[in-house]
Formats: C-alpha cells, sequence, structure tokens
C-alpha cells in the first residue's frame, strides 16, 4: 500500500492497545483523572469484571461544558503545556489518551459539573462519534460510564479472562491507588456488590487500619512506620518486621510521588536494607512513598506510566537504603510497639520446623560461659519493690528451659528468649563493628590471579580502579581482554575470587554501584557468630541471663538472627489467663 494518513478513529484504537490492555487499566486511568481532579471521594462500580460496565464518580473540580468533547479528543490535557511542564510533571496522568482511547474501544458517556457551575453537562461517544453537550443532572464532579469494552474490536475481546479474573485485577489496581492515597475515600462495588468500603484516613492510626483492610492484620501489626527526609527525598510508610517475611514479593508496594510504579533501583535498595535479617529465598513486605522534585523523575519511561527513572538513581538507592536500614536497626526488644511472632494468632513466620534440643547432658548442664560470668549483674522483678520497679523491656530473667529457652518476666507477662539466636546477633553485630569499612584490610595473593573477560569489562576495570579499591579489590588490565587481581579483602582471601569480580563488575556496568564484597563480608561474619554464639544445652546462671537479655535491648536487629530467625516473643497475662480461663 501506499504511504497514507491514517483516519483518527484507527489512531485512537491503535493508541487503546498501550493504555487500554483490559478493564482493570480503563478503572486506573481513570481514577487517576479524578484523583489529579482533587478528588476526596472516588465510587468505583463495576459490572460483569468491567466488560459490560465501569462507572467511576467523583467530587472533583469536574469539567466545565466547553471543554467536554475536547476532552474527549486525542492529546488534548489540562496537566501539561510545554516542554517544562513534561520533565517535572507531578500530576498522575498527563498524555491526553486515556478518555480518547478508551472511547475507541468501548461505548463512554462522560457527564460533569464544574466548581461553580450551574448545572451539569453530559457528552457521549460511540464508535469515535462524539455528541454534542447536553444538560443533566449531577452534583459537583464527574462521573465517566463505560459499556461494552471491546465491542468493535472482537479479537480484543476474545483475549479477557473470567469475569472472575477481571475483575480481580480491577480490585487489585484500586487497592494500590488507595494505599497510594490514604487521604481519600474508596467505594468499588462488583455485581451490586459492595466489595471495598474504605474511609478517608488523615493520620498514622487511620492509615494503619487501612493498612490492614488492604494487607492483611497480620502485616499491620507486624510493620513498623518510617519516615525521614534526606536533601528534598522523603520517604515514608510501612515496613513489615523481618520476621513477617514473604515466600515471593507479593506484598511490596513503592509510590513515587503518588503515582504506584515497580522499579528495580526501588526494589533492590530495600533488598539490601534486609540483606541479614531475612533467611536465602525470603522477600520482605513493606508499603514505601517516595516523595521527590518530580523534575528529578521521568514518569514518561513507560506507555502505561509503570515505572519510572530517576536522574540520580544512586542518590535515592542510598537514601532509601539507609532510612530502611536505620529503622530495621530499631529492630530490637523496646525500639518498637511491635512484638515478634504473636501467640495469639497464627504465627507469620515460617521456614520449617527447628529440631527439637535433645536431654542435656549432665556434663552440658553444668557448662557456663565464662564472658556472661564477668558481665553486670542484674535483679529479678520479684527482688525490686513494686514502687522501684523500672522494668526493662525484657525484663528480668527468671528460669532457662531445657538448655535452649531463657523465661524472663516483664510488666505485660512472659518473655522467652531463644538463647542461641540473641547470641548469635549479637556477635554478629560485634563482628560487623570490629570489620567495617574503616577497618578494610586488603590481603595481597601470593599468587595473583589473571582472568579472562570480555573487552568491555577489562574497559571497565579500567575505568573503576578508584571503585574496586574501595571494595577492596586491587585489580590491574594485563590484556586487551585480560584482567589480574592483585589483592582482596583479607576477610574473603579463601572467597572465589573470580566468580566475586566478575559479579561486581556485572552490578558496576548495570548501575554504577556493587554490594556484593559487603554482602560477602556480612556472610562469612555470619557464620562466624553462628559458629562463635552460645550453643544449646549450655546452663547459664540468672545473672548472665540477664545480660544476655541486657544486651539484646541494645543491640540493633536483636529481634531476630543473622539468618532471620525470631530471637523472642512474649506471652501477655491476659493470654495466659484466657489459656487457663481465669475469670470465666
Amino acid at each position: 500500500m501506499p504511504i497514507q494518513q491514517l483516519p483518527s478513529h484507527l489512531i485512537n484504537q491503535i493508541a487503546a492497545g498501550e493504555v487500554v490492555e483490559r478493564p482493570a487499566s480503563v478503572v486506573k486511568e481513570l481514577v487517576e483523572n479524578s484523583l489529579d481532579a482533587g478528588a476526596q471521594t472516588v465510587q468505583i462500580d463495576i459490572v460483569a469484571g468491567g466488560q459490560k460496565l465501569i462507572r467511576i464518580r467523583d467530587d472533583g473540580k469536574g469539567i466545565s461544558r466547553d471543554e467536554l468533547e475536547l476532552a474527549l479528543s486525542r492529546h488534548a490535557t489540562s496537566k501539561i503545556s510545554s516542554l517544562d511542564d513534561l520533565e517535572a510533571v507531578a500530576s498522575l496522568g498527563f498524555r491526553g489518551e486515556a478518555l480518547p482511547s478508551i472511547a475507541s474501544v468501548a461505548r463512554l458517556t462522560l457527564c460533569s459539573r464544574a466548581t461553580g457551575g450551574d448545572t451539569a453537562w453530559q457528552v457521549e461517544a460511540d464508535g469515535g462519534h462524539i455528541s454534542k453537550a447536553a444538560p443533566a443532572a449531577h452534583p459537583q464532579g464527574t462521573t465517566v460510564e463505560v459499556h461494552d469494552l471491546f465491542y468493535n474490536t472482537p479479537a480484543r475481546r476474545r483475549f479477557l479472562r473470567t469475569e472472575r479474573t477481571e475483575f480481580g485485577h480491577i480490585e487489585k489496581w484500586v487497592r494500590r491507588l488507595a494505599l497510594s492515597r490514604p487521604e481519600i475515600a474508596f467505594s468499588l462495588t462488583h455485581n451490586q456488590r459492595t466489595v471495598l468500603q474504605l474511609v478517608a484516613a488523615r493520620n498514622v492510626d487511620a492509615q494503619r487500619q487501612r493498612i490492614a483492610r488492604i494487607c492483611g492484620d497480620n502485616f499491620a501489626e507486624q510493620s513498623v512506620y518510617v519516615e525521614r527526609e534526606v536533601e528534598g527525598i522523603a520517604l515514608s510508610g510501612w515496613i513489615g518486621l523481618p520476621t513477617f517475611n514473604r515466600s515471593q514479593p507479593d506484598l511490596q508496594y513503592w509510590f513515587v510521588n503518588g503515582r504506584s510504579v515497580t522499579d528495580k533501583t526501588l526494589a533492590h535498595a530495600v533488598r539490601h536494607a534486609y540483606r541479614d535479617v531475612l533467611f536465602h529465598g525470603r522477600y520482605p513486605a513493606y508499603v514505601l512513598n517516595l516523595t521527590m522534585d518530580p523534575a528529578g523523575v521521568d514518569a514518561n519511561a513507560h506507555p502505561a506510566k509503570h515505572e519510572v527513572r530517576f536522574r540520580d538513581g544512586r542518590r535515592v538507592h542510598g537514601v532509601v537504603s539507609q532510612t530502611v536500614e536505620v529503622a530495621l536497626g530499631d529492630t530490637r526488644p523496646g525500639g518498637h510497639d511491635v512484638t515478634p511472632i504473636p501467640m495469639t494468632r497464627e504465627r507469620v513466620f515460617n521456614q520449617g520446623a527447628m529440631p527439637l534440643p535433645s536431654s542435656p547432658a549432665p556434663s552440658a548442664i553444668r557448662e557456663t560461659l565464662a564472658t556472661y560470668r564477668t558481665m553486670a549483674t542484674a535483679p529479678s522483678l520479684a527482688d525490686v519493690p513494686a514502687e522501684a520497679r523500672e522494668v526493662p523491656p525484657l525484663g528480668f530473667a527468671i528460669a532457662q528451659l531445657a538448655g535452649v529457652y531463657i523465661l524472663a518476666e516483664n510488666r505485660d507477662g512472659l518473655v522467652i528468649v531463644d538463647m542461641h539466636a540473641a547470641h548469635e546477633r549479637i556477635t554478629y553485630e560485634k563482628l560487623k563493628t570490629s570489620f567495617d569499612d574503616r577497618n578494610l584490610v586488603r590481603q595481597p595473593l601470593l599468587v595473583p590471579e589473571t582472568l579472562a573477560v570480555a573487552e568491555n569489562e577489562a574497559d571497565l576495570v579500567e575505568q573503576s580502579s578508584d571503585a574496586l579499591e574501595a571494595f577492596g579489590l586491587v585489580v590491574d588490565r594485563s590484556g586487551p581482554s585480560a584482567v589480574t587481581v592483585r589483592e582482596v579483602p583479607a576477610l574473603l582471601r579463601n572467597a572465589d575470587v573470580e566468580s566475586l569480580l566478575r559479579d561486581v563488575l556485572s552490578d558496576l556496568a548495570e548501575s554504577g554501584r556493587s554490594n556484593r564484597v559487603e554482602d560477602a563480608s556480612d556472610e562469612f561474619l555470619a557464620t562466624m557468630a553462628c559458629h562463635h554464639s552460645v550453643r544449646a544445652n549450655r546452663l547459664l546462671s540468672i545473672d548472665e541471663m540477664n545480660a544476655l537479655l541486657r544486651e539484646m535491648e541494645s543491640t540493633e536487629r536483636a529481634d531476630q538472627c543473622n539468618h532471620g530467625r525470631p530471637t523472642w516473643t512474649t506471652i501477655t497475662m491476659s493470654e495466659l489467663d484466657r489459656l487457663f480461663l481465669r475469670g470465666r
């Protein structure tokens, strides 16, 4: 065929292929328009999984009569007017493609009453034809009704899934949008049945309730709130305790300037912060909001706006990782008001059954740890007058069970501590402090190791020699496609040098940074901590147990060992009373 100009309706249908993937895409685009319009309440009504009807009603600013027809025209928007606006876009929608694209593959009705308007006006679009604006009855705000999605593109309609599946995608997006804007009230119905009803949440307690409605009670109870701003980058939200972890990353939500996104830089930053408090193969749970100058974020990187790019990704990574790491540092007894693995609910931590301790031998029971014999003594709770009691978070030790668990009493009730897991975390944190970056020692290799690499990797070694030395690696280029490793971190002198260097170079090529050496060092220190920690069947005196409890309270991340196992839990007096039917 000769080159020709495509008709506008066909152009809109082609654009719809990018914007309107399924009914959930329509809901996302229309609700984002409502949020951009300043709506405080958004009502979403769905029929037949969105294939028959999608209705979005809001109480936003509305659209004036003169702009109704223009709103259904391609590339018509009130959100940008110049390249400068595009480079610093703060709204969720800005391309001006959503409404005309939807109208090209469905029957659409747009009814709106602008702020201060005497009456509402309505237009209809069907098959690319737009009606004249007509008066209608409607409060301030906008209602968009989308009927018979893909009625004129049957091939695309055949690719839709079942009604239940399509509504599941819609509900997922509505929940995401509700998490991104807790101050907005949302309601969602399907086939005239209310599925979700969320009131506006304007303080932290109300936001926790919304988190519980959307992410579950367990996450809400086992998460801590974080909030920090550094150099114009603000991070806030909820992070799950390490003991609340998942087998897959299905409870991870990121919002950048209110936009729900998936981003490798942000995901890696959080994963790095959790690196030594989770089992391998387990994933953290979080709901996090990143707010920064829109000029530093490219929101136009993906047709459906699911992804963003950062002008300074390394800086963003550092702020996020450090903020979450500092928050996790307070996951120790007394650092927050959340108790690991609450006993009154189904356990949220499950990494396979732990082996039961064997019966202690008499000689083992008589052994004690010399390191704890020298520590300061602490009284038991019974020895302290009630009026003078300053009870620490883990209370005071009262007994040892099976040579494995320390039993203590605090103001709430009974505290149970896994002796080995707790001492492992304490030892690990001390080792990390001893071998931090300031004390990085390089070990020259007796025989320098020459590796064959790709030419671009050899170039990278030349360009990144300073960065590699900061990691403790001294590497020279010894040929067009060969490098020679001369020194490595002393801690890793027995590591696989070739694999370590290749991983570091891969990270540098992809993101300009690498944590491989740090992670490998931490893994080595974790192994040392495990081998040098108090073992089961070691009998401790009351003073030694109390000394261990006090160290737990002053050690970062002491709620879990470096493998991710919880170190302690508590059973409150009210829970014990219920267990023994007291008061009935």
